[in-house]
């Protein structure tokens, strides 16, 4: 320990630690934008800057280290212009396009102008001008906005380790960006969206289907249906002042009813349908002794991330589609019949904390209804913008259910929300279909945290299943490290590619101004999992075999889990992306050619 004093008070740090280490401890505010706690610490923006004794020039706070004796200054006339004229270099080579930004209200980079009392900038100048690449259905990049803080490098490789972006050319002409500043489309990105969830500002953000949703709202020979992810129930209320983890079901149902939708279904009816699907397929692995592990498929993340680095595996991935593309499929057939609507006037839409579910939706083999089978996908921001919009505040509302006959789901079906939850869900009816016996223990604690776990399930003395779960895909790069090398051997795999909880971690959450805590995103994650778990609790069933309209689906419509008709409507094929054929990149180049003639006319 070595002490230090900061602002005239005296405190004691750990030998290594940085200024603003110490004055954290204060609860001394020095404004940060670079700075990302145990992620990002480039000393880049200088917006940190600080006065200490003996030196001649301002420090920047998040790198420098502090010293036994060390005194420091954060507040002095000079320290406090220093950081404004800091702050007016950033904005002389921005839009000033806050109006209309996706991150307005919600811009370090504004909110450190309005509390610097920032109104007139001294520096004249060109500014850099990049195109928008816009051509990813689930993320847009706006280069000009990017303030090359270095966040989405270090988020995208040491914690994804997909490494899509890094820093272009040098100087004034430096951008974060994928290598030539080409496009998304051009690269390996699985479109998880951690990026957009630790950019400062509006340089990168998912794509908005609002208007799509409004129009079909809109029109009168459209039957418009929405189903909501396990995950949005524990997040949606943080958009309203809410506590982080606040569990909202029933006053998200009333919401939505009051948004318009004809009928509001609970995305857990689907994850309850895959998990009798991919627990079938399972057992029918294990049999066989082929294909093992199995591999989750529910994360489009995921898929994508093995799709272009380890193709070797795509017969591992389960076959089954993820909740919302199984949901998507019977709402156009077993839903369009049950009702008698024609599925051509059915908009399907689904409400995701993930902007990878947008990518997975307009994937062309999710058309297996003989539609596309997801019309539209709202990220939990988007669609807390749309409930906003029509002056609603969703703490006010009374409690609501979900509507027959796809709203009802298990406590198995809630958990698909948590990483983790895959796995716990699918082995609650897996044991039960193989012992006869119901597993005595529904919480499979040794798969509940936050990085990497193993568990072994045992079925009987000679028999048991070895299952692993990875949080975020660096972790998952790890796992599959061990098991190609033969250092591991498993029967059921489940990976999320968001890091820390999956899905209530996912790159369509709600975002928060100030987010320079790594650990505190993290923190927030492991609430909201806690309330996903909190609600399988409450639930009476929690298997997802018992689930009584489930079995009205199979008794009526799919006959059998994984069966001829549930294999055609609610499985899939992949797609080795590692290497593009050449008829493949001019098929890729000309579309994106014509969307962008198309935009210019």
């Amino acid at each position: 320990m070595v002490s230090i004093t900061v602002d005239g008070q005296e405190v004691e740090v750990k030998e290594g630690a940085t200024v603003l280490d110490a004055a954290e401890k204060l609860n001394i505010d020095i404004p940060t934008l670079c700075y990302l706690e145990d992620l990002n610490e480039p000393g880049s923006c200088r917006v940190c800057l600080v006065e200490i004794e003996g030196e001649e020039n301002y420090q920047p706070s998040c790198v420098y280290n502090v010293t036994d004796g060390l005194e420091v200054r954060t507040n002095t006339p000079g320290v406090i212009e220093a950081r404004k004229k800091m702050i007016e270099l950033l904005l002389s080579d921005h839009p000033f396009d806050c109006l209309t930004c996706a991150a307005n209200q919600n811009c370090e980079l504004q909110s450190l102008a309005k509390q610097y009392g920032i109104r007139d900038i001294d520096f004249d100048g060109e500014r850099n001008e990049f195109p928008v690449d816009d051509l990813s259905p689930a993320l847009v990049r706006e280069p000009s906005k990017c303030i090359r803080c270095r966040r989405c490098i270090n988020v995208c490789s040491e914690i994804q380790e997909v490494h899509i972006y890094d820093m272009n050319e040098r100087g004034f002409d430096s951008v974060a960006a994928p290598a030539f500043n080409e496009s998304l489309m051009d690269t390996p990105c699985i479109t998880c969206g951690q990026c957009i969830m630790v950019c400062p500002t509006g340089a990168l953000h998912g794509q908005d289907d609002k208007q799509k949703i409004w129009d079909a709202l809109a029109d009168d020979s459209k039957h418009v249906v929405i189903q909501t992810a396990p995950a949005i129930r524990v997040t949606i209320g943080e958009m309203f002042g809410m506590e982080v983890g606040s569990l909202v079901t029933g006053k998200l149902v009333s919401a939505l009813k009051k948004v318009g939708f004809d009928r509001v279904f609970d995305d857990c009816f689907g994850a309850d349908v895959v998990v009798m699907e991919e627990g079938h397929e399972l057992m029918e692995r294990l049999e066989s002794d082929k294909d093992l592990p199995q591999f989750t498929s529910c994360c489009p993340g995921w898929v994508k991330f093995c799709e272009s680095f380890y193709p070797s595996l795509l017969d591992n991935l389960s076959s089954c589609k993820s909740p919302q593309q199984v949901f998507g499929a019977l709402a156009k057939t077993y839903y369009a019949e049950k009702v008698g609507i024609d599925p051509e006037n059915i908009f399907s839409v689904s409400t995701m904390p993930c902007v990878a579910k947008k990518y997975e939706a307009q994937r062309p083999e999710m058309n297996d209804s003989g539609t596309q089978d997801v019309d539209a996908v709202l990220t939990t921001r988007e669609l807390g913008e749309m409930i906003k919009q029509i002056g609603i505040d969703i703490k006010d509302l009374p409690e609501q259910e979900y509507d027959e006959p796809m709203g009802y789901a298990t406590g198995a079906g809630v958990i698909f929300g948590s990483t983790g939850g895959v796995l716990e869900a699918t082995l609650r009816t897996v044991y039960e279909k193989l012992t006869g016996e119901r597993l005595e223990d529904f919480e499979i604690q040794e798969v509940r945290s936050q990085d990497f776990n193993e568990a072994e399930v045992k079925l009987d003395e000679e028999r048991s299943i070895k299952a692993a779960v990875a949080r975020g895909t660096g972790n998952a790069r790890k796992l599959i490290h061990r098991v190609l090398s033969g250092e591991a051997d498993y029967d059921f795999v489940e990976v999320m590619a968001c890091p820390a909880g999956g899905c209530v971690g996912g790159g369509g959450q709600p975002i928060y101004s100030g987010r320079d805590r790594w650990g505190r995103m993290v923190e927030d994650r492991v609430a909201r999992a806690d309330g996903l778990f909190e609600a399988d609790g409450k639930k009476d069933i929690k298997v997802a075999h018992e689930n009584p309209f489930v079995k009205e689906l199979y008794d009526s419509f799919l006959e059998k889990p994984h069966g001829e008709k549930s294999q055609k409507l609610l499985h899939t094929t992949y797609k080795d992306r590692q290497l593009y054929t050449h008829e493949e990149r001019y098929s890729e180049k000309k579309g994106k050619e014509m969307k962008e003639a198309d935009k210019n006319n």
